[in-house]
């Protein structure tokens, strides 16, 4: 229904006409919603809205001014009677400004010092329908709207994101407080503006957590726990509090063998078990690949922590199955307690690394709770970790040889690299003082190489004055892999100066006993290029004796555990001295002391000797000068070579 003035309103010739128009075809998303709430405040409470419109009859803007009222038709439905008052005459930005208002997402509402609603744009009438808004109902924390008060006492205005309670459910409003007037009673008003921040506060809150937690297994991450040391470092504790640092033993053969997706999938079991051991007030974190730390609140005793420790240990350590596949987990563990009264935490970060070293140092699968003692072992360790870092710059690591002489024929037939520091204070130092400095730092790749090419040019050297035996060096199981040493190997083997089989690669039964077809093919690889290939140490490992006569191998080093166990190891000498005969090897005795070892080793059949009692280990410079010594003693008898038993 439309009456005249409404037709002209329209510019409609007919109210047949207007009737005809379809209203929907233009209309924003804004005034759906608000016609939506009318029908609502019609329906709920015969709700009058009065408000200022800007219609379009033929694309041409009236503003009006309009008393909106709910009309209940015969057949049930609700209309709606819309009664212009008016033209407006207000100013073009007045009526710009009402518009804007009644389109913006921003909800505006107005309320009096008591907090009962005065005016709410339709935007906040989207948020809170009911037509009786009470402001210090809308706030999930009460607190909120006190200190929203004492600001704007204090300074007039306020500003916070907070929680809020809205129709549709919780949500977080970035929201505006003014003091001001009610332009229609002149009375004290509080002027709110919110923004709907929701889902900025999911993303950001989703972000954070993100942040500070690791990704495979939920548990929090290395950047959380400095922030938490931060904390406890500012905080006042009752109590002392456990640290332990926690990392799972030969997690990476876990990884080669069985594939990454193994290897996550143990972490994410690994957290699960150290979860079920710990409380609320506890916290876990993996701060690298496999390491955990672990921060137990309340350790009241030496005896409690005990406890808690061997408990998470039994936990973590029983077998895992992965694809019907059953794999053992063991773990190694230190453990610092950081004092209630001491807030420098890094310092006892530093105590369970050192705890922890101390466990792997003395066969993993076990814990260790810091001692002094262990401290200063770390200090002198980091100390030769800072030496041993500009040793090789200095020219401070050198070699020495030691010669291997052969029973029947009484000559000196090869030599034995072997790295010395020549440390400017503590003098010479045997590699059991640097080794494991290397293998840690990662100066071992630097160490390997230096002893690769200082063997090859002392081969070369030696040739050339006349002393034509042959250099054994040590190769790490990491050296042996390591492509680029392949490399290295094949441009040494092209200098015409190296003799074919003058250089022989020592490496360990744990090389043999990896893949063992891509290790025979390494092999085969070396020896194609002219190098010799020996066992070091052999017996100590698990060789695979059925597959061993398929690598190309020339020597088998008898470790010195067995010379020094003599009589006793004799039948495991003579095992070992068969086996190489078996695959046309050469055995060479290492650690002979002297003759009753020597007799007994001659005995067996092994007659190429390494040790002491004929050389111990010279500076290259003075090979020739041992050499001689040793060929001159033997023909003259001062050292026995059981040449009578050949």
């Amino acid at each position: 229904m439309a009456n005249a003035a409404a037709l002209r309103l329209w510019k409609a010739e007919t109210e047949a006409e207007l009737a005809a128009r379809d209203m929907s075809i233009d209309m924003s998303t804004t005034v759906a919603k608000r016609l939506k709430q009318y029908q609502a405040g019609f329906i709920e409470n015969d709700a009058i809205f009065k408000e200022l419109w800007t219609l379009y009859p033929h694309e041409e803007p009236v503003s009006v001014d309009v008393v909106y009222t709910g009309y209940r038709l015969p057949d049930g439905r609700i209309a709606m009677l819309c009664e212009a008052r008016g033209i407006a005459e207000d100013a073009p930005e007045t009526l710009r400004s009402a518009e804007a208002l009644l389109h913006t997402d921003v909800m505006i509402s107005l309320f009096t010092k008591t907090g009962r609603e005065l005016y709410m744009n339709p935007a906040a009438r989207n948020t809170w329908r009911s037509e009786t808004t009470h402001l210090p109902d809308v706030f999930v924390n009460s607190s909120d709207y006190d200190s929203i008060l004492s600001e704007l006492e204090l300074r007039g205005e306020a500003r916070r994101v907070l929680q809020i309670k809205s129709d549709a459910g919780l949500a977080w409003h970035d929201m505006s407080f003014k003091n001001c007037r009610d332009a229609a009673t002149g009375g004290a008003a509080t002027l709110v503006t919110a923004i709907d921040v929701t889902e900025l506060k999911h993303a950001r809150d989703r972000a954070s957590y993100l942040a500070d937690k690791d990704q495979t297994t939920d548990c929090y991450n290395r950047a959380y726990f400095q922030k938490h040391l931060e904390f406890l470092d500012s905080k006042q504790r009752d109590l002392p509090i456990a640290l332990l640092f926690l990392d799972l033993d030969k997690f990476k053969q876990t990884n080669d063998k069985y594939g990454h997706e193994a290897g996550d999938r143990l972490l994410v079991v690994v957290s699960e078990r150290i979860k079920a051991c710990l409380t609320e007030a506890d916290l876990l974190a993996r701060v690298g690949g496999d390491e955990f730390v672990i921060l137990l609140s309340g350790a009241n005793s030496p005896t409690q922590v005990r406890h808690r420790v061997d408990q998470i240990q039994r936990t973590v350590c029983q077998p895992f199955f992965y694809k019907n596949k059953k794999i053992e987990v063991t773990t190694s563990i230190g453990v610092s307690v950081i004092p209630a009264h001491d807030r420098n935490c890094e310092k006892y970060v530093r105590h369970a690394d050192v705890a922890l070293y101390e466990s792997k140092r003395l066969g993993r699968n076990r814990s260790s709770l810091y001692t002094e003692h262990m401290g200063r072992i770390a200090d002198q360790r980091l100390q030769v970790e800072a030496e041993l870092a500009s040793a090789f710059e200095h020219g401070e690591i050198e070699l020495h040889v030691q010669p291997c002489v052969d029973l029947y024929s009484g000559k000196v037939v090869s030599a034995e690299a072997l790295a010395r520091w020549r440390h400017p204070n503590r003098g010479l130092l045997m590699p059991v003082d640097f080794i494991g400095v290397c293998e840690e730092t990662g100066l071992i790749d630097v160490l390997d190489h230096f002893v690769l090419e200082q063997s090859c040019e002392l081969v070369k050297r030696w040739l050339k004055s006349g002393l034509d035996i042959g250099l054994s060096l040590n190769v790490s199981p990491r050296q042996f892999l390591d492509n680029d040493f392949m490399a290295t190997l094949s441009s040494h083997a092209q200098h015409p100066d190296l003799k074919n089989g003058s250089v022989q690669l020592e490496i360990t039964e744990s090389v043999l006993a990896e893949d063992q077809d891509q290790v025979a093919k390494r092999l085969r690889s070396m020896t194609a290029l002219g190098f010799k290939i020996a066992v070091d140490d052999f017996g100590t490992g698990y060789s695979n004796l059925a597959y061993i006569s398929k690598f190309p191998i020339n020597c088998i080093k008898i470790d010195k555990s067995f010379i020094d166990t003599l009589p006793t190891s004799v039948p495991v000498i003579r095992l070992i001295q068969r086996l190489s005969e078996e695959i046309g090897a050469q055995t060479v005795a290492e650690g002979i002391e002297d003759y009753a070892a020597l007799s007994l080793v001659s005995e067996i059949g092994c007659h190429r000797i390494q040790g002491n009692y004929f050389s111990a280990p010279v500076p290259v410079d003075d090979i020739f000068k041992a050499v001689h010594l040793i060929e001159t003693q033997i023909e003259a008898g001062i050292i026995a070579s059981l040449e009578h038993k050949r």
